[in-house]
């Protein structure tokens, strides 16, 4: 059974004294971490070729985990491919969670579907590197050229012999060689994978169903405090004084102050500090927190005045972001011109684990253990907060319980520094409440797309206009994060007739990172849009999806900006998913199919949904067929998962979630009133890869953008009643 520990982030001075003593060398830009000193002063001597592949002299294979695991299945999935080219057995391997390390080639984070993309081949080096070195320190032990010698599964073979060494036996030998340009070793021919594309277990799963404390809400220290941190419930609120004295008069109480904060709203927010000697009574004394809060008046923020205000803008022009061809002629002079508004929410990222982080603030060191997404950002927000250097600032990257954005984001980090760093000596953890979750979150953008289009005689689209109304954070001149539209969007590319306008409100409400930015709602308005055009043409949706990707080729960006889109791959899931769910089948009355399909992140996904429908208009999701090209899979079990996983959450999104905005701050405060999906509504999913030849892509978000609009499709077929306005519970299906 694997092992798994978290390493201490290493201070670049100690990379240099570790690998002197255990014999490594130098490989994209970090050294082997200073615990492999003490390994080797005691005795054992350790071969470590690179920062990511420890094999001591006693047998033990460890890899390193540069990543945070976020339920994405990456601890797995990157550490496979080093051991598919260092050639062991993928039992005998130790996988180790890397803590941030400052000089480290590649971003140390999770998100953007990016770490396999980024790491695939240079992670394929690494393992070939020390395969590389282990055959070389062979050939020397035999005295035959390395040539001859085979790695194979932890041993070297010599073929013309017959002999054959451990790994174990050659660690002295192999720790003294120089190691080899990365580019100068040999890479295994896929066709001999042993490992890669096979279903393997996620390395953390028997700690998890065990309840092993691998999460950064599970943090135990000596004399660990727990804190809460209280913010305006207005967005932008400053914290004028509160009855901080009562608070610290009720029991368990340890302290409560004011934090002043910053202007950054993705940095340390104003706000008030709880301290405690457990996270229950730092929640209990929020009930009798009483703050005068600043800026506590925000009554324009509001939800149905957004509404009023996109609606308003219905009929009026927009921000140029693109213009192909003469949309106003072709749409003047069409006999029929298809007109809709697709509108949706903004969205919490509702994470299972809340927001925590424990830190220690000693010896003018700040130690970080958090769940965070993107250390580095943090690292460098703490940094700047209290004018520390580099090296005195250290993260432990802990398991994540959930993150999908919301972790990009480093508010919570700085509020457990401050508080650490005003109780100097002390380890404090900081936990939220559901509530302050749901309610301070860095929400998906909610958006309206106010279309119109036509179809030409021969059924093909002829003219394609979109009026986006997205949002700005305090701003009507720039969009907030994750709530711009690319010029490139589908269908733009492929048209002769196609216009992009923008227009943005105002709006106090922090946006952030949420899974497939953009895109996740973007693709629901735009696929939707080509089914009511299909259904204007009288065609088949599917087909009209086909013809109007058009032949098999790449489509570069506008501007030579962005990524090649392939209609060929695009096309080759949409028949693939198309085939799996029995495209076009009579269904019963009250059921239907819907299809969709959508580019992101580098991954082509198409999925067909079957819904079925009461009269009273009760909606049954019955199934999600999707056909997937990223490329080669790396573990069929953890992309079959991520497939799955954005599908439900997809749909969990779509059919029952919104926050709203009343006077500036969000009204919804837990699941009751911003529900989750249960698994009684959860549909039978199936994932067919089609395996190219392709670069392998991130599979943690592809799969979201086309699941809602295939719903919603699926929804029309079986009712005819358009659903253009998330979340679908508020449309009446009922039908007769």
């Amino acid at each position: 059974m694997q092992q798994h520990n978290t390493l201490s982030p290493i201070a670049r001075r100690d990379f240099v004294k570790a690998s002197a003593i255990a014999g490594g060398g130098l490989l994209l830009s970090a050294l082997f971490p200073s615990s492999n000193a003490t390994a080797a002063t005691k005795g054992t001597q350790v071969f470590a070729p690179n920062f990511y592949i420890k094999i001591a002299s006693d047998g033990l294979v460890t890899i390193i985990s540069k990543n945070p695991e976020i339920g994405q299945g990456i601890k797995t999935s990157l550490p496979m491919i080093i051991a598919e080219e260092l050639e062991v057995p993928w039992q005998n391997v130790t996988v180790e969670q890397a803590g941030l390390v400052l000089g480290l080639k590649g971003w140390q984070g999770a998100g953007g579907s990016g770490a396999t993309p980024s790491h695939y081949t240079d992670f394929r080096k690494v393992g070939a590197v020390g395969r590389t070195m282990l055959e070389k320190a062979a050939s020397q032990k035999w005295n035959v050229p390395a040539s001859e010698c085979q790695a194979d599964q932890g041993f070297v073979k010599h073929a013309a012999s017959r002999k054959k060494l451990a790994y174990k036996d050659l660690v002295d030998i192999a720790a003294k060689l120089e190691v080899p340009d990365p580019d100068s070793v040999t890479l295994k021919d896929p066709k001999t994978f042993k490992l890669l594309g096979r279903r393997i277990t996620g390395v953390d799963n028997r700690a998890i169903v065990t309840g092993q404390p691998l999460f950064g809400i599970d943090q135990n220290h000596d004399g660990l405090l727990y804190a809460a941190f209280v913010r305006s419930p207005v967005f932008g609120g400053k914290p004028r004084s509160a009855n901080l004295d009562t608070i610290k008069r009720m029991t368990g109480i340890v302290d409560a102050f004011i934090v002043e904060g910053t202007e950054d709203a993705f940095g340390l927010r104003p706000g008030i500090a709880i301290v405690a000697r457990d996270t229950w009574t730092t929640f209990k004394a929020q009930q009798s927190l009483q703050v005068l809060w600043e800026n506590d008046s925000a009554s324009e923020h509001n939800s149905l005045l957004y509404q009023e205000k996109a609606r308003e803008l219905a009929s009026q022009s927009g921000n140029e972001l693109r213009s192909d061809g003469n949309v106003t002629a072709v749409l003047g002079s069409a006999s029929e011109v298809v007109e809709a508004t697709y509108e949706y929410p903004f969205l919490s990222h509702t994470n299972l684990e809340p927001q925590n982080t424990t830190a220690l603030y000693k010896d003018g060191v700040m130690q970080i253990w958090s769940p965070t997404q993107n250390a580095i950002n943090g690292h460098g927000l703490v940094k700047e907060l209290f004018h520390l250097e580099d090296d005195k600032v250290k993260i432990d990257m802990t398991r994540i319980g959930g993150g999908f954005g919301r972790r990009l984001m480093s508010d919570f980090i700085c509020e457990a520094a401050a508080i650490a760093h005003k109780l100097e000596g002390t380890p404090v953890k900081v936990t939220w409440t559901r509530e302050q979750d749901m309610q301070h979150d860095y929400y998906r953008a909610a958006g309206w797309h106010h279309f119109k289009g036509t179809v030409d005689e021969e059924g093909k689209v002829s003219a394609w206009y979109d009026h986006f109304v997205t949002f700005g954070l305090n701003s009507d001149e720039s969009t907030g994060r994750g709530a711009n539209m690319s010029s490139d969007e589908f269908p733009i590319r492929f048209l002769e007739n196609a216009r992009l306008e923008q227009t943005i409100i105002n709006t106090n409400v922090p946006m952030g990172w949420w899974r497939a930015p953009g895109s996740c709602a973007i693709a629901f308005a735009t696929q939707g849009f080509i089914d009511e055009l299909a259904e204007a043409a009288k065609r088949d949706s599917l087909q009209f999806r086909l013809d109007l990707l058009g032949p098999d080729r790449e489509v570069p960006p506008g501007g030579d900006r962005g990524p090649v889109f392939n209609s060929g791959r695009m096309k080759g899931v949409l028949r693939l998913a198309a085939e799996k769910a029995g495209w076009g089948r009579k269904l019963p009355k009250g059921s239907g199919q819907g299809i969709a399909f959508h580019f992101s992140h580098l991954g082509y996904v198409a999925v067909v949904a079957e819904v079925t429908v009461a009269p009273s208009g009760a909606l049954t999701v019955n199934k999600l067929i999707a056909g997937v090209d990223v490329g080669p899979i790396v573990n069929l079990s953890g992309a079959e998962n991520q497939v799955q996983g954005s599908m439900i959450d997809a749909l969990n999104a779509a059919w029952q979630q919104e926050i709203t905005i009343e006077g500036g701050r969000v009204r919804q405060t837990n699941f009751d009133d911003n529900p989750m999906l249960r698994i009684a509504q959860s549909p039978k999913v199936e994932v067919h890869f089609d395996q190219s030849d392709n670069p392998p892509t991130g599979l943690g978000e592809p799969a979201f953008p086309p699941t809602t609009p295939a719903i919603a499709n699926a929804i029309f077929a079986a009712t005819g009643i358009r659903v253009r306005s998330m979340p679908f519970s508020k449309t009446d299906l009922s039908w007769s």
